[in-house]
């Protein structure tokens, strides 16, 4: 007797088991690194109680790095949702499409402006406090959406991804000619910041992420059913009533808000919003926006903590960097799609 489950139930399921999962993998990136700390040591500390030494570690230098991870990783995992729902293009998402790029655009243009602003920018580029990276990152992803949402309408799927990694390439050499006029303090800040990285997120950073990133939460779960009605096609979604200009400018001001300031405080990370959608449509197997997003979340919470494991393992010689490691599992699965997809095999 076969049971018969909906995508609702498979994604209540398995956002279920992949919350565990998610919890236990926190506890073990609290408790693994340079210096072990045992598994009650990590509760103790989470509890204000135990010895000062590990609540340092795991409250000062662990638990921020963790959480950041978390937040990131599911901001980025429903970004891609997003996007691709928005494009209609599996392979879209930040990066392939140019938005990471035209955020690392602007905050390089914010470092080299800061270069002429005197000692106060530069102690501000020294502690990157403020909201005004933040602020460059969202004007510049921002700008870039707009312009790939106004290209989509007119070139196909290929096309787009070719002008979108295009894009990236001449952003990359037009931020090598910006910083060629910024000061030694702005460029290391830069160079630090574009590797990708969790770990330079201190707790008082968090709200700032966390609040424009709610919002564009709030946001996503408000278009969730008219962007479904839009996956069919704009003569059905407008048969229902929608204002599909309306719908395009709330999507992109969802994607905004929920990636750029990821990578204002974070760096440019890679492949979590390609792929994690991909894993939730093969869990709840469906496209409809709302049963994806809870197992986007989650399964970009998992990857970007794994990830970040992996780069805080107690290795003698630190030379991997986050992007390297999300590479080594984002690349196979984005080639394995290229390759087995009926979607990606019918537009070739």
């Amino acid at each position: 007797m076969s049971v018969v489950t909906t995508p609702e139930l498979r994604s209540a399921v398995g956002s279920a088991a992949l919350l565990g999962i998610v919890v236990a993998t926190a506890i073990f990136a609290l408790s693994w690194g340079m210096i072990a700390v045992p598994w009650r040591d990590v509760f103790a500390a989470l509890g204000g109680v135990g010895d000062p030494l590990n609540a340092q570690i795991v409250l000062g230098l662990r638990l921020p790095r963790v959480l950041t991870a978390i937040l990131a990783g599911g901001a980025l995992g429903i970004g891609g949702v997003l996007i691709q729902s928005l494009f209609r293009n599996p392979m879209a998402d930040a990066w392939s499409l140019g938005l990471t790029a035209g955020g690392q655009l602007g905050v390089a243009l914010l470092v080299t402006a800061a270069a002429f602003s005197g000692p106060a920018a530069i102690a501000f580029l020294r502690g990157f406090e403020g909201i005004s990276i933040t602020l460059g990152a969202m004007l510049g992803i921002g700008l870039f959406a707009l312009a790939m949402a106004s290209l989509a309408r007119r070139v196909g799927t290929i096309t787009l991804l070719v002008v979108g990694l295009m894009l990236g390439f001449t952003v990359q050499g037009i931020i090598s000619v910006v910083l060629h006029f910024a000061n030694r303090v702005g460029g290391r800040v830069f160079s630090g910041w574009s590797d990708g990285n969790f770990a330079g997120v201190v707790l008082s950073d968090l709200p700032m992420i966390a609040v424009p990133v709610a919002v564009g939460l709030v946001l996503a779960m408000f278009i969730a059913k008219p962007l479904t009605a839009l996956l069919i096609g704009e003569t059905y979604a407008k048969s229902l009533g929608t204002d599909v200009t309306r719908l395009r400018r709330l999507t992109l001001a969802s994607v905004v808000l929920l990636v750029a300031p990821i990578t204002a405080y974070c760096g440019p990370v890679t492949f979590i919003g390609l792929i994690v959608p991909h894993f939730a449509r093969a869990i709840a197997r469906t496209a409809r926006i709302a049963p994806l997003m809870p197992l986007a979340a989650l399964s970009g919470a998992l990857l970007a903590l794994a990830a970040d494991i992996v780069v805080h393992a107690p290795w003698e010689q630190h030379f991997l960097h986050l992007n390297a490691v999300l590479a080594l599992v984002g690349a196979p699965v984005v080639i394995a799609l290229l390759i087995f997809s009926p979607t990606m095999r019918g537009q070739r």
